[in-house]
């Protein structure tokens, strides 16, 4: 939890740099991108998985991992522990420096979003990684980004108000728009660096990614 609240006022800077945007052309065209660490020969499952994954599927196993809570170093969740032993891990230390022992008690938030989609096969169209400006930027860079808060879009937060990608501080997913100016979501890292159900104001959004689900 104390990590949770240091990272989210530091914006979780060490953890920066970009997703490869060849994981959502990927997902968007049916062409094979080597980033998305997907073999070729499963490349029509793969497409095929994602589109029969619909926003509902997402919020519901997001829901379901309500009260998972971090330990007292601010880790120890599954979401780290499936992190720390992904392809991305290693990719993203390359990339930032570090090793893979430092995301043990990492913000986490991101990586719960992460491990949404990497459980239900639609990892290209959601995104994998543990730092929430490049996840957001990924989204801009592949014309999935937005101000409209949808059921199962990934939301992005600035607790300060600002509207600029590094402004951003949190993720999750929206469940719904309550139609009042707030929104209801399911995040992790959040509270007492717990999975929880929360309400905020559209206020502190930031934009929204629109993953590529069923209708």
């Amino acid at each position: 939890m104390f990590l949770h609240r240091i990272a989210h006022a530091g914006k979780t800077r060490l953890l920066g740099a970009a997703l490869g945007t060849a994981v959502f052309a990927g997902a968007l065209t049916g062409v094979q991108a080597a980033h998305a660490d997907t073999p070729t020969d499963t490349k029509a499952a793969t497409t095929q998985t994602q589109r029969a994954v619909k926003a509902q599927d997402v919020i519901n196993l997001a829901l379901s991992q309500v009260g998972v809570s971090e330990n007292a170093a601010g880790g120890g969740t599954k979401f780290h522990e499936w992190y720390m032993s992904s392809p991305r891990a290693l990719e993203t230390v390359a990339r930032d420096g570090g090793s893979v022992n430092a995301y043990a008690n990492a913000p986490w938030c991101a990586m719960f979003v992460s491990w949404v989609g990497e459980e239900l096969g639609v990892r290209p169209s959601v995104g994998w990684d543990a730092y929430t400006v490049t996840h957001a930027k990924w989204f801009s860079e592949n014309q999935r980004w937005g101000t409209a808060p949808k059921p199962g879009a990934v939301v992005f937060f600035g607790w300060n108000g600002g509207k600029r990608f590094d402004d951003i501080d949190h993720v999750g997913f929206v469940v719904q728009d309550n139609g009042n100016g707030t929104i209801k979501t399911i995040e992790g890292n959040t509270g007492n660096g717990r999975v929880e159900v929360r309400t905020r104001p559209t206020s502190q959004v930031v934009g929204y990614g629109y993953p590529d689900y069923a209708a």
